[in-house]
């Protein structure tokens, strides 16, 4: 089954509206060119309205990092996806950064992943493993574990709608990655093996699978070429225009 390639670059705590501006617009006439690529663009909360302004008339889409899964209520500081829905096709949930500094869990990021797919949001579900779990032998377990539980109840018409990023916790913004053969390995036999009880074998093999951690223009052809992975979240060479254009030009079929 042929899975056309995602690349989603995720700025995180980056870029004021001018930088945002300034970046975008470093990066849009290489992203224009792309076509065989999904492009994602997923700045902080601040900046989504004047990107998604931006990119009104391309094939570019625009992702969240984050949302909660109330459509309103007193939770100070969160947005929800009535907030988002006016901006984003896409959006980020559970990343490792999120799990490990603001408490989130596999039952909450489940609460959200439900909560995009009700309100037409396509999640990107993060998983992956830390050193101390990878060290231990964990990473089956680990992985398997946060996907299963991440897309509890989600109906099978909604399963083909979902994205997952293997992204070992251990790779982000450290320099290190994991082996491209090591990173294919996990999807295949973590993420599509629990994809595949929960769903079946189409969905399994449909669901587009991102590799994320430490992914740069010198190392992005390595990961794409390899069978299971279908593109890549990037961190932070997606806060460089002509990196994360040549990323995603490695990504193209």
């Amino acid at each position: 089954m042929i899975r056309k390639p995602l690349v989603a670059g995720n700025w995180k705590m980056h870029a004021t509206e001018t930088q945002a501006l300034t970046l975008l617009e470093g990066m849009l006439p290489g992203l224009i060119e792309i076509k065989d690529v999904d492009r994602v663009i997923c700045p902080p909360f601040t900046a989504l309205s004047i990107v998604a302004d931006q990119l009104t008339g391309t094939d570019i889409y625009v992702g969240a990092q984050n949302m909660h899964w109330e459509e309103s209520g007193a939770y100070t500081g969160e947005v929800s996806p009535l907030m988002l829905k006016s901006y984003c096709q896409y959006v980020i949930l559970g990343h490792s950064e999120r799990r490990a500094y603001f408490g989130e869990t596999d039952e909450t990021v489940n609460k959200r992943v439900l909560s995009a797919l009700s309100h037409g949001i396509i999640p990107i579900i993060c998983v992956g493993e830390t050193l101390e779990e990878r060290e231990s032998g964990k990473t089956e377990e680990v992985v398997q574990r946060q996907v299963r539980e991440g897309l509890k109840k989600v109906e099978l018409d909604h399963s083909k709608e979902i994205i997952v990023a293997y992204e070992p916790v251990w790779a982000i913004g450290t320099g290190k990655a994991a082996t491209p053969e090591d990173a294919n390995s996990v999807i295949a036999h973590s993420i599509r093996a629990v994809l595949t009880t929960e769903f079946g074998n189409p969905v399994a093999e449909g669901t587009r699978v991102l590799y994320g951690g430490s992914v740069k223009p010198d190392n992005a052809r390595e990961f794409f070429s390899q069978p299971d992975i279908d593109g890549a979240l990037v961190g932070g060479a997606s806060l460089k225009a002509k990196d994360f254009v040549d990323i995603i030009n490695a990504a193209r079929p």
